[in-house]
């Protein structure tokens, strides 16, 4: 089935969590979504069905970002499945656990980069090939998802760090570059989301993490994806090589 629209998204990293709340959100935007997972294939599958159930337009897409030929076959999928992407969200990632310096191996940090950097660098030529006016396409917006770690430093997260700060200098390299092709690319900084990968005892976690937030809560996917759906669509026309901290002010 080819979608026939300008409102092609890809999410990567979409099973759960942040990558499945901007999922949803741009699938009540009206967007056709390819809902991109590595190992989660039935988180995905059950995302994939609740966007259905309110007549959106998605289907699951498992491949490995680190995987060059799996990037390519993913992306040749959602051309049979919707036609070429207009929009892309670079969500999928990994931190790579935390490791002091001292005891980071060489294994975790390139898998970290392959991932993190490589992954959505990869991901992000094979959209602009579909997406650029010099190609015949229509445009479109890219939307890199980074972390408040790269301004806080996180502890023992140096690999991830560098990381996602590769990512924001990414974007802005990328914005300049593509602005004549009528391709914006910005990113989003999230702070403390609650997500699966928050400690186990969340009760506890949320209590301690809120009273040291000025908005007084910690962010939820929601936060995240409202702000991306914003930057993914056509309020945001001017908007282009920026990173949006979504931190509640911390």
């Amino acid at each position: 089935m080819t979608v026939h629209s300008e409102k092609i998204c890809l999410v990567t990293g979409a099973a759960r969590g942040i990558g499945a709340a901007i999922a949803f959100r741009l699938a009540e935007a009206g967007y056709a979504v390819a809902v991109n997972y590595r190992e989660s294939e039935a988180e995905a599958t059950a995302v994939v069905e609740q966007m259905r159930a309110k007549s959106a337009q998605a289907f699951a897409i498992c491949a490995d970002i680190s995987n060059p030929a799996a990037i390519e076959t993913m992306f040749a999928a959602i051309d049979r499945e919707f036609g070429p992407v207009t929009a892309l969200v670079n969500n999928a990632g990994i931190s790579g656990g935390r490791h002091r310096l001292a005891d980071l191996d060489r294994g975790t940090l390139q898998r970290v980069l392959e991932v993190n950097l490589i992954g959505t660098t990869l991901c992000t030529k094979m959209a602009v090939n579909r997406m650029a006016r010099s190609n015949g396409g229509p445009g479109g917006a890219i939307v890199n998802i980074s972390s408040q770690a790269v301004r806080t430093g996180g502890r023992e997260l140096s690999h991830y760090v560098a990381s996602k700060a590769a990512i924001e200098g990414l974007t802005i390299a990328l914005a300049r570059e593509l602005a004549g092709e009528d391709i914006r690319v910005n990113a989003v900084s999230p702070g403390i989301i609650a997500t699966a990968m928050q400690p186990l005892d969340q009760q506890e976690w949320t209590a301690r993490t809120e009273r040291r937030m000025p908005l007084g809560r910690v962010g939820q996917p929601e936060d995240v994806a409202d702000v991306v759906a914003w930057l993914i669509g056509p309020e945001s026309a001017f908007v282009t090589g920026t990173v949006v901290p979504v931190a509640g002010g911390r």
